[in-house]
């Protein structure tokens, strides 16, 4: 058991809360219980995520994509319907966003990078003033499908490849989610290809034109891998309980 005001605390801390600056509102957005024992996480705060966390009888829901997102929108249909779960479950809503992707611990980026097994690690991904990716190089080449069969496993999902580059990589660049507008920065840091999670109209033709392969490997499932390591890492810190709530898109 933790109390809340400690937990959000170390996070607010931990994940650099207040230094990054973001469309999202990162940190504690809807108050619950005063103590904490089990939380459980999600990649996006809906009404099925927060339906989950109540049946799990956690104290807490920490998401990558939270509620409030710069703008005031009415608490009328499914946003009140998302906001009465939480508040019957008496659940804290936690949302790291931009935080999370580029944590250098915990971050998606740093943690696909990771299971990778990327070589010479550096910041890619300009963004909001931040690195919020990276950039590394292959333990060996690969085709460019063999490193989307690759993904797949390690991210059980299906990748989309758009082979436009060398017929071997050695160097690729990574940023999670909706990132494919940084192909052409991805193509200035000599990346053979560019690892995201969902593809862009423009950025097809930006990728074809400069001749880098870009792998899709979904929005979704490149945003799971931080969370599952920021869950760990509060399960070694605080011994606390954690639960993972798989609401995959498609995308």
């Amino acid at each position: 058991m933790m109390k809340r005001t400690e937990l959000v605390g170390f996070l607010d801390e931990y994940l650099d809360i207040a230094d990054v600056v973001d469309k999202s509102f990162n940190g504690l957005q809807v108050e619950g219980a005063e103590e904490v024992s089990r939380i459980s996480f999600a990649v996006d705060f809906c009404l099925a995520s927060a339906e989950a966390a109540r049946k799990q009888s956690s104290q807490m829901l920490v998401v990558h994509h939270g509620f409030f997102w710069g703008k005031v929108e009415p608490l009328t249909g499914h946003r009140l319907r998302q906001i009465s779960a939480l508040l019957k479950g008496e659940l804290n809503l936690y949302a790291a966003h931009l935080p999370l992707d580029a944590h250098p611990e915990v971050g998606n980026n740093i943690q696909l990078a990771r299971m990778l097994d990327l070589r010479n690690i550096a910041p890619f991904g300009r963004y909001n003033g931040l690195d919020i990716g990276v950039t590394g190089e292959l333990p060996g080449p690969l085709k460019p499908d063999d490193l989307a069969r690759r993904l797949d496993k390690l991210l059980q999902g299906k990748t989309q490849v758009f082979k436009f580059g060398s017929r071997k990589i050695n160097r690729v660049a990574v940023v999670s989610g909706d990132a494919a507008s940084l192909a052409e920065e991805a193509a200035n840091a000599q990346a053979d290809a560019f690892i995201t999670g969902e593809i862009s109209h423009t950025a097809y033709h930006v990728v074809q034109e400069r001749g880098i392969h870009l792998l899709c490997a979904g929005h979704y499932a490149t945003e799971t891998v931080g969370l599952r390591a920021l869950a760990a890492r509060l399960q070694q810190e605080f011994s606390l309980e954690t639960r993972w709530i798989d609401l995959p898109t498609g995308v």
